[in-house]
């Protein structure tokens, strides 16, 4: 789990969490990227990864964005510097990244996204911006310079004519130099500007969902004229349990719209459409009733316990718990893994509807 050094983890929920910006030093000693920056140019050549290269820098503004899949001859015509490779979705595939969300796990697992992994050249960055996720920037490997500010961060901020949102006025509150195992977190609405200060800078990007009014009236079938307001998390108690909706939560989005337990618990684990087509393409191998299985890390999985009830929700749907112990079935939520020889009839189940997948 995250050190958090002079501050509790509590503190850290009560204090910092989508309320103002923290740099964790060492956040995890001795880390050493999983994916070096030739890995990550070799995962950007595959279809099955969403991959941008950004060009350019805040001194002349002159900005250029492009899509990938690349080819080997995409890296051969770059510039020596200020360039940035961006691939998204990596923990979908790289076993030792999916493993790192572990690190996150006082946030609920239902609120998580994915993990991006930028690689910059000397002086790459994307440009200073905002957003309404909330995020942890672990440094990889190499050096980069985050500028942070709460300032003008407002919608009408931007370049015009750049292919990418870019702010035109950014004014730095805070300056902060990263090295690997340090940890930025950055609250929604809060704009950062990350500059790369060496030719070995990884940065790996854990966002966590901005859910809108919008969004959330349009999960239960009604329009919404706010587009702008967004849910906002309760002060949440780390009780080692991530796959848990608490009431608080509930209460939160209750502020915004009348929705019952059982629609929320849906829509936060609804998939979005790259996560469907990658469980539509998915291969199940043959079952082995001796293997250690996971939940296929496309999937989201979620529940409700009102009193002795329990309520399981995995990819937008409810699941069917009758069958299966409830210690069994929270423990499965939380940890997402089972073995198939303790648990053979979940496993099985589990198996059949092509969730979970072998852990090697």
């Amino acid at each position: 789990m995250i050190h958090f050094g002079k501050i509790s983890e509590q503190e850290f929920l009560a204090d910092y969490w989508q309320k103002k910006p923290l740099l964790i030093k060492q956040a995890i000693p001795n880390f050493i990227s999983p994916v070096a920056p030739d890995e990550l140019a070799g995962l950007s050549l595959e279809e099955e990864f969403e991959s941008r290269l950004i060009t350019g820098s805040t001194i002349d503004n002159q900005w250029s964005l492009t899509n990938g899949p690349f080819s080997e001859d995409t890296f051969s015509i770059l510039p020596e510097q200020d360039w940035t490779l961006l691939v998204q979705g990596v923990d979908r595939f790289v076993d030792e990244i999916y493993d790192l969300i572990k690190h996150f796990d006082f946030i609920p697992r239902w609120r998580f996204d994915d993990v991006m992994i930028s690689y910059a050249a000397k002086g790459g960055s994307v440009g200073p911006h905002f957003d309404y996720y909330d995020v942890f920037l672990l440094q990889g490997s190499g050096r980069r310079r985050w500028h942070i500010s709460s300032k003008h961060c407002e919608l009408d901020n931007y370049l015009d004519d750049v292919p990418l949102r870019i702010m035109n006025t950014f004014e730095a509150e805070h300056v902060w130099d990263v090295e690997p195992g340090d940890v930025l977190y950055v609250p929604p609405k809060v704009a950062h500007h990350g500059v790369s200060l060496d030719d070995e800078c990884t940065t790996l990007s854990f966002g966590y969902r901005a859910y809108s009014k919008q969004e959330l009236f349009e999960s239960i079938d009604q329009q919404s004229s706010d587009r702008n307001q967004y849910y906002q998390d309760p002060i949440w108690e780390n009780q080692n349990t991530p796959a848990l909706i608490p009431s608080s939560a509930i209460n939160q989005a209750q502020k915004i719209l009348n929705i019952n337990t059982e629609e929320f618990a849906c829509f936060v684990t609804q998939l979005d459409t790259l996560d469907v087509q990658l469980l539509q393409y998915f291969e199940v191998d043959e079952f082995d009733k001796n293997a250690h299985y996971q939940l296929h890390p496309s999937c989201k999985i979620a529940y409700l316990l009102e009193g002795e009830t329990l309520k399981v929700f995995i990819n937008g749907e409810q699941f069917d718990t009758q069958a299966f112990e409830t210690q069994t079935m929270v423990q499965f939520c939380n940890n997402r893994t089972i073995n198939a020889d303790q648990y053979p009839e979940l496993t099985i189940h589990l198996f059949k509807k092509n969730l979970v997948v072998i852990i090697d």
